[in-house]
């Protein structure tokens, strides 16, 4: 090989080096051993179950990613999933009960044909004591790493229960049942990124492992024998480490390159007060991964809960009450075919145009907008 050959080689290795992470791909600048971790959990995360290893019997995708799969895996899906829980505010105890030991949260859509023949059903059947049942869509989950290593008080500086600034804008942190900051979930109800994805395998391909070793109910009746044929735990903590890795190292998707207009609606984008929630970056803190160590991060987000109007209410979760949503991280946009937690939106304008409560303002302004304006911030929101 000639040294100008070898320069070339050089050069086109440096520039691979410099090009963005596409969707899919992992963070740049992890190890060997890293990165063949996260070869390994795409595996796990691409793997399909059946009854025979563990799939169900209730369940709503037969892999991580029948549910995260476009454009790739661990991007956004196209299914549907219905959640339910009971909101008593007023009431004795906690307003929101999650229907824990009625099968709830998440209701799943599918059944094995064992408990088919045991039980003639289609799908769990949401308990009366429900009152709303929400649809749920599956986002992408680029990023989440970094999300995850955001630490609390870089989240808990945008809060603003009381609106003492009087911006019109509350955001409130949610916490888990032991009291830590949430941020995972529609909701913002799980705190960390480990413990959304071992409670996932459960909730929706109804698969044990040792972090969540209970195969639960249906609508909160044990299961009839004989119709879980796979030994628990049906996935070991392995797996579980390597599926975690692979999610955890994922790359958010590098935003396009700007053109004058959408550089014009980025600066409209806060002039109007979308970055009052859409907080366009949060930064990480110490981390045992140097990749995910000290990263500014274009999240979009305060990962905060805020008011939403009763048109989007559904479920309560946790201390979020129907009316209240976690800021949706808007890195990835552009992949997203359908918009807002159950897809009722079908454009970007339209999912603007459906804020209310707390968005009602930047709402109102973006309507007021001129055209050309309006057209500008949704080219920039498309570059992201």
């Amino acid at each position: 090989m000639t040294r100008g050959w070898i320069a070339l080689v050089a050069i086109c290795s440096a520039a691979a080096c410099r090009r963005p992470p596409q969707p899919g791909e992992p963070l740049r600048g992890l190890s060997a051993a890293e990165r063949a971790r996260f070869d390994s959990g795409k595996v796990v995360f691409d793997s399909a179950f059946t009854p025979e290893k563990g799939l169900g019997p209730l369940f709503n995708g037969r892999a991580c990613a029948s549910c995260h799969e476009d454009p790739v895996s661990g991007g956004v899906g196209e299914e549907v999933e219905h959640h339910a829980t009971a909101f008593h505010p007023g009431g004795p105890g906690r307003a929101c009960d999650e229907l824990a030991a009625l099968g709830g949260p998440v209701f799943q859509d599918s059944v094995t044909p064992l408990l088919r023949a045991a039980l003639g059903i289609e799908k769990e059947p949401v308990p009366p004591q429900a009152t709303a049942i929400a649809e749920r869509t599956s986002p992408d989950i680029f990023g989440r790493g970094l999300l995850d290593a955001v630490p609390d008080s870089e989240i808990l500086k945008y809060a603003d229960p009381d609106d003492r600034n009087g911006d019109g804008i509350s955001g409130r942190p949610n916490r888990f049942l032991d009291g830590r900051l949430g941020r995972f979930g529609r909701k913002a109800f799980v705190p960390t990124l480990r413990e959304f994805n071992d409670g996932a395998f459960l909730a929706e391909i109804g698969i044990t492992s040792p972090s969540v070793p209970d195969e639960g109910t249906v609508a909160g009746k044990p299961l009839p024998a004989g119709t879980d044929p796979a030994p628990d735990p049906e996935l070991s903590a392995h797996s579980l480490e390597l599926t975690d890795a692979f999610v955890r190292l994922l790359a958010p998707p590098a935003p396009l390159k700007q053109s004058s207009e959408a550089h014009r609606g980025s600066e409209i984008f806060a002039q109007v007060g979308c970055a009052g929630c859409h907080v366009p970056k949060l930064r990480t803190g110490d981390n045992p991964i140097p990749a995910l160590r000290h990263q500014e991060v274009a999240a979009y987000s305060d990962l905060l809960l805020h008011d939403m109007g009763p048109e989007l209410a559904d479920i309560c979760f946790g201390l979020a009450t129907p009316n209240e949503f976690r800021t949706e991280p808007l890195m990835g946009l552009r992949l997203a075919k359908h918009f807002l937690h159950d897809g009722r939106a079908k454009t970007p304008e339209q999912a603007i145009q459906m804020h209310a409560g707390e968005g009602a303002r930047a709402r109102d302004l973006f309507d007021s907008l001129p055209p050309a304006d309006r057209a500008a911030l949704v080219a920039f929101l498309k570059t992201l």
